[in-house]
């Protein structure tokens, strides 16, 4: 197979790639820029494949950096673009099951593709776009099927991640995983204990955003992997299944999700999200989102407490436990409040002070919440005069 039409980040990258040619040397697009060029997908990253190695690299380009070079990866500057650039090398000794003991730089591509995860990354292409299929990975492509590159057993012993990562590419990319490798996931899924909180969650992430979630939940469970992922074990993963279906496009909305299936209050809901090591900006937003849902006597003023983001989350986790008429209730109703914020208030609280001749202090949030509900509960109109006026015919009230 030859590429013809290249995606412009691979374009840019082509004067590169021939620098090194001409330079003596042999240089590959590789991995998962060419397996998304070949279906035609966005490409994120573009990674390059060299027999070069990293000190001959550095005498090529004359902008470098070094960004992992025990581990054969150079960094080139080129046209104000960045290039990570990784001499072919082959790996030994996984005693954490994450990170190799040792590595060998090797001038062959065939050793180096080997040693990749699954079939379809595990594809070359050359400035002239021709593509180098060492491991049947346009077959495994065309079949819509991920595979391991040879043992699959012995891939996930080299690092525990590629099982979870075979399961979000059945989600993200709607593949089937071959029988072998699905196997070798059940044999092994234990081994993901031993990797990072960050990394699982990257890829859990990716899975529940991607376009077959359905079957990629399912092979989480079947495969027993939602087991050693933080918290899923002691969930009840049949109702994340029964809601598998529906668009995901933001973190939030998951461990919303998430959170309003188990019905978790807010400390519950930290806890769990703590386990994933959520941003806490993400945490708060989810147990804004997950009370409002789990307020069955919501009214206008906890949407305006909850604030837009949350409304929107709580909005889109109705849609995917099929309720879409009482999130687009909610949508219409947030969206009918006289007041979105307080920064929307026609008064603030030195205005307030000045009305009511009253010295800085906490009673001032009270007056300015206090008509904050008058409004949302369409009694006062957000207007100056008229706040001014409530505020002198309420005075006694507040005192």
């Amino acid at each position: 197979m030859i590429i013809k039409q290249l995606p412009i980040q691979l374009a840019n990258a082509l004067p590169v790639l021939r620098q090194i040619n001409q330079a003596g040397f042999e240089a590959y697009f590789v991995g998962g820029c060419v397996r998304d060029t070949i279906l035609g997908r966005h490409l994120h990253d573009v990674d390059l494949a060299t027999s070069a190695y990293p000190q001959e690299i550095k005498q090529i380009f004359s902008q470098t950096i070094d960004t992992g070079i025990e581990h054969g990866t150079v960094t080139v500057i080129y046209q104000h673009h960045t290039y990570e650039i990784t001499t072919f090398r082959t790996e030994s000794g996984y005693q954490d099951f994450r990170r190799p003991d040792s590595v060998e730089f090797v001038r062959s591509l065939e050793e180096d593709l080997q040693r990749r995860d699954f079939t379809i990354n595990a594809l070359a292409m050359n400035s002239a776009g021709e593509i180098i299929d060492l491991f049947t990975g346009l077959a495994d492509l065309q079949h819509q099927r991920i595979k391991a590159v040879g043992v699959a057993s012995e891939r996930f012993h080299e690092d525990a991640l590629r099982m979870l990562r075979a399961v979000r590419f059945q989600s993200q990319l709607d593949f089937s995983i071959e029988e072998q490798t699905l196997l070798g996931i059940k044999a092994n899924a234990k081994l993901l204990q031993y990797i990072a909180v960050e990394r699982i969650k990257e890829e859990f992430i990716k899975l529940m955003e991607g376009i077959n979630r359905q079957a990629g939940l399912q092979t989480l469970f079947n495969t027993k992997l939602y087991q050693f992922c933080p918290g899923l074990a002691n969930c009840d993963f049949q109702q994340l299944l029964d809601y598998s279906t529906g668009k995901i496009d933001d973190e939030a909305t998951i461990w919303s999700l998430i959170g309003y299936l188990e019905s978790f209050d807010k400390k519950q809901l930290h806890q769990f999200l703590h386990h994933w090591k959520i941003a806490n900006s993400t945490i708060k937003l989810a147990q804004t989102a997950v009370q409002l849902l789990l307020n069955v006597n919501r009214n206008s003023w906890d949407l305006y407490l909850a604030g837009e983001k949350a409304v929107n989350v709580a909005a889109k986790v109705l849609n995917l436990v099929d309720q879409s008429h009482l999130s687009q209730l909610m949508l219409s109703a947030y969206a009918a409040l006289p007041l979105k914020s307080v920064h929307e208030l026609a008064i603030n609280g030195q205005q307030v002070m000045a009305v009511l001749k009253l010295s800085p202090g906490p009673k001032i949030g009270y007056y300015l919440q206090y008509i904050q509900k008058a409004i949302i509960a369409g009694n006062l109109q957000n207007n100056y005069q008229e706040i001014v006026n409530f505020l002198k015919t309420n005075e006694l009230e507040f005192k």
